[in-house]
């Protein structure tokens, strides 16, 4: 498999154990071995220019600078020259051992691109370099010539040795996402664990909850016009009926795909199949099983060819602890990568689905085709059709994107670059502030039309394959799209468990999400979350949990149902981007003192003192009723309903009442929209909703 091994040495630790390794792989493989290394002469005699103004005042004789000169050129030139024989002697001692034929490189000039160079212009089958190098310190991950080298290497396969064991002792993983690369990753290490003997697993992860918490962050930005023409709910929904089970399939074909690989290499492989973020779940795995060597490809399925290193390769070349081999090898998998059914369509359902806007319609077709599936059809009709937009699509949906693609032409926008002229853009975004801050005073209906067709279909049966994890709706599936299990493998969700878990648990929390569905949280359920570091991390599990829940057709979060993921949520390790940053110092914990009984007190000046009690909030001289509560409750949680309660109290204080009841609430309110017109119309928004708040005097007061 590989004929030329190149290892670029340096006398490290991970250096020799490249060389180790490369003997292995040479002798299984009758590899010639290729041991190199780069001197930096010419740096050395710049630097030594730069420095000769410092020479002591003896040495600035014309005759003396010469001879130092020299001096300095034969000892750097030849010093250097005899380090590097040195390190390849190694390189020959090891080859010589294991009688294998090997070539010393002695090269000169800038570490990382001269090796680049050598590796490139004679396309050495696989290159061995350690992961760090004789100026590794406690905190270094990658070294700087590796990293580099790795990034402008196209042809050859990259080994990065991070571990000193020796070929052979653990298994191999392979991720696997669909790319050329990834497959060719794959057969290297399907030859890699014949010739030694080891377990080959592949795995493959998608992150179904990505697209969830996209649309819950956009959803907060796009105000009610640009809603309206880009169809923004319904088109969310579509991609949450077909984003999440067409993912699971694409990525399970992988594995499928790559297990007949490895049937047709005489072999076979393991598969397991990851949901979440990518790089994180596959760092997860390589954690918990330990292997031998990891195999990626340089690039991954969504990238461009001129793209040196792909994002999740990048991020597991500096967190994996294992060896790992990024792949420059391609291969195209001869099998048919589509559904194991051949599905045939009619010709009126093909004409009827050539009405939908293109941008759409590969979408469309793809959750008619799941459905068929499903349901065990065969050939699609227009029943077939009928049947799939009434159970996947929200109500109108399918009239709703035709009419969308008629908007897009209107407007001025090119469904293929989706790119709007100056005048449109300013028409569909100028009035997003104002749309934001209209929804702080404004009050909603319960529910929008589109809205309660989605709630009434999650009413309905929903199925789990105990296979894949696929979910399935109305009647009892006939067959898994995703793995191909029959029909007798779903098992139906039984709602009244969660039913009764949330009586258990106390009162009910409404949260509306971002299309308009509302989401109940028992107060367990509430608390425990709590225990996710507030921010990214916490606004990520919520989402996950609530995504996950309305699959299952529930819209009831219990902390029977959430604990898992809350826990997993709360164990994980996460450093904010901007963390200790800003003053430049990183708070020190305060030194413990031991106390003459064995307990521990915190020291200041030498003495103990107890722990400073937490700050208290101030009493509100306010008392609201519970139906101003309840109008208050309906104000989006956070700053939105933050700002309207001090409308509401200003309101209060204005009319020399302490009781808010529902019409005092209302009449702040009504009069809190002729503050907003005011303030829009003479930008003076951002001073009006401090001084209501009374933020500008707080933040007077902190400086």
């Amino acid at each position: 498999m590989y004929k030329t091994i190149y290892i670029p040495v340096d006398n490290s630790d991970h250096s020799n154990t490249a060389v180790d390794v490369g003997v292995e792989l040479a002798k299984t493989y009758g590899s010639k071995i290729v041991g190199s290394h780069v001197y930096a002469a010419k740096m050395h005699d710049k630097r030594f220019k730069q420095m000769e103004a410092g020479l002591p005042e003896e040495y600035h004789d014309e005759k003396e600078l010469d001879r130092q000169r020299q001096i300095h050129d034969s000892l750097i030139t030849r010093g250097l020259q005899i380090i590097t024989d040195s390190y390849l002697d190694y390189v020959d001692k090891k080859c010589n051992e294991a009688n294998l034929p090997v070539e010393r490189r002695s090269l000169e000039g800038r570490n990382w691109k001269v090796l680049a160079e050598d590796i490139n212009t004679n396309a050495y089958d696989l290159v061995i370099m350690g992961a760090l190098g004789v100026g590794a310190v406690k905190d270094s991950v990658i070294g700087s010539n590796t990293e580099r080298v790795l990034r402008r290497v196209r042809n050859s396969d990259m080994l990065i040795i991070k571990q000193p064991t020796p070929v052979g002792t653990g298994k191999i993983v392979v991720a696997v996402d669909g790319s050329p690369y990834s497959f060719g990753g794959l057969m290297t290490g399907l030859a890699l664990g014949k010739a030694f003997n080891v377990p080959v697993e592949a795995i493959s992860a998608f992150d179904p909850y990505f697209h969830y918490a996209a649309f819950h962050s956009i959803s907060g930005v796009l105000n009610e016009e640009a809603g309206k023409v880009f169809r923004f709910k319904e088109q969310e929904k579509l991609h949450e009926e077909v984003i999440d089970s067409g993912l699971a399939k694409i990525y399970q074909s992988h594995l499928d795909i790559s297990r007949e690989i490895a049937q047709a290499e005489q072999t076979d492989v393991k598969t397991t199949l990851l949901d979440g973020k990518a790089f994180e779940k596959i760092i997860q795995y390589v954690r918990k099983e330990n292997p031998w060597l990891l195999i990626v490809g340089r690039i991954g399925v969504h990238s461009d060819e001129d793209m040196d290193i792909g994002s999740n390769t990048e991020n597991l070349l500096r967190a994996a602890t294992c060896n790992i081999l990024v792949s420059n090898r391609k291969y195209v998998p001869p099998i048919d990568t589509q559904a194991e059914y051949t599905i045939a369509w009619t010709e009126e359902a093909l004409r009827r689905m050539e009405r939908i806007p293109v941008f759409a319609r590969g979408v469309a077709k793809t959750a008619i085709h799941r459905y068929a599936i499903e349901k065990g059809h065969t050939i699609i009709s227009n029943t077939v059709v009928d049947s799939a937009v009434g159970h996947i699509l929200p109500k109108g949906a399918m009239d709703a994107m035709r009419a969308l693609g008629g908007n897009l032409d209107a407007a001025g926008i090119d469904r293929d670059k989706m790119q709007a002229d100056d005048s449109v853009a300013a028409d569909l975004m100028g009035s997003t502030l104002s749309g934001m801050m209209t929804q702080v005073v404004e009050e909603k209906p319960a529910h929008s039309p589109g809205t309660q067709a989605y709630l009434d279909r999650m009413s309905q049966n929903y199925f789990v394959c105990d296979g894949c994890g696929y979910i399935g709706k109305g009647d009892t599936p006939v067959k898994c799209p995703v793995c191909s299990a029959e029909g007798d493998r779903f098992k139906q969700v039984d709602k009244t468990i969660f039913e009764a878990a949330a009586k258990a648990e106390g009162g009910l929390e409404t949260d509306v999400a971002y299309d308009d569905v509302p989401m109940q949280w028992t107060k367990d359920a509430k608390e425990a979350i709590r225990a996710v570091p507030a921010g990214f991390q916490r606004r990520r599990a919520k989402a996950k949990i609530e995504k996950s829940a309305r699959k299952l057709g529930m819209t009831t979060i219990t902390l029977e149902y959430a604990g898992s993921m809350i826990q997993e949520a709360a164990s994980e390790d996460y450093t904010p981007i901007f963390a200790n940053k800003g003053t430049g110092a990183v708070p020190q914990p305060t030194p413990a003192v031991a106390e003459p009984n064995g307990t521990e007190a915190h020291a200041k000046n030498g003495h103990s003192e107890e722990p400073a009690p937490a700050p208290q909030e101030a009493l509100s001289p306010y008392t609201w009723t519970p139906d101003a509560q309840g109008r208050l409750d309906r104000a989006p949680e956070g700053f939105m309903r933050e700002c309207t309660k001090a409308l509401i109290e200003k309101h209060a204080d204005k009319i020399g009442t302490t009781v808010i009841t529902l019409e005092v609430a209302t009449e702040g309110i009504e009069q809190a929209k002729g503050y907003m017109a005011d303030a829009m119309k003479t930008g003076n928004l951002k001073d009006m909703i401090a001084n209501l708040t009374g933020s500008s005097s707080k933040t007077g007061a902190n400086r």
